[in-house]
């Protein structure tokens, strides 16, 4: 039986190597930050669906090091805007310096500190987007779900990396803070009436929903 890296692995190879991206993962591994951006092929498919929604204001919450930005700036047009949330600094001034790099520099914010209060304030401003990527604290997933339903266009689409933590949401014995925040957002995704939701296992888990 063919496992899944090998058919990841595969299928990645497939595609060139990508001077923006690669500038992102060598940058991340020079700093000694966490390697966990999203995968190369869940990478793609942020900017194909960005693209295929027609997003032009995309809301991210965990910047990193500017990797998914990239990716998702990548899937709108001229006039798309992109917001990122990221609690650390450095990372944030990391990431925007990808950005800019990229070419994206003058459509891309980064606001710095508690996701959880921004995205309270963004909700009290009045903003609304038209796509969402959540890849954060994974605690707090049904709290970034609820608050990025709250800050939908009716169509948006909501997006989350990580679902599977490399296996433990599925392994019963895990009971951690982490693993029972993500089955209950993985529960979420599934059968919160508001939305419509799909999980792709690939990698390490993928949730896509559609807020109604």
């Amino acid at each position: 039986m063919v496992m899944s890296e090998q058919i990841e692995s595969y299928l990645d190879s497939l595609f060139d190597k990508d001077a923006d991206l690669e500038r992102v993962l060598e940058g991340i591994r020079e700093r000694g930050m966490p390697e966990i951006s999203i995968a190369p092929g869940y990478g793609r498919l942020l900017t194909l669906l960005v693209a295929l929604t027609k997003a032009r204001n995309v809301l991210e919450i965990g910047a990193l090091g500017g990797y998914s930005g990239i990716c998702l700036m990548r899937g709108m047009t001229g006039e798309g805007r992109l917001t990122s949330l990221e609690l650390r600094e450095d990372y944030a001034a990391f990431a925007g310096s990808n950005l800019a790099a990229a070419g994206y520099g003058e459509r891309a914010e980064t606001i710095v500190g508690d996701a959880s209060a921004t995205l309270e304030k963004l909700a009290v401003e009045g903003r609304r987007f038209d796509f969402f990527f959540i890849d954060a604290d994974k605690e707090n997933y049904p709290n970034y779900l609820e608050q990025a339903i709250r800050l939908a266009r009716p169509g948006a689409v909501i997006a989350a990396d990580n679902t599977l933590l490399r296996g433990r949401t599925v392994n019963p014995d895990k009971m951690g803070p982490s693993v029972l925040a993500m089955r209950e957002f993985n529960r979420r995704i599934a059968q919160d009436p508001r939305l419509t939701g799909a999980h792709l296992p690939a990698y390490d888990g993928l949730a896509l929903a559609m807020v109604k």
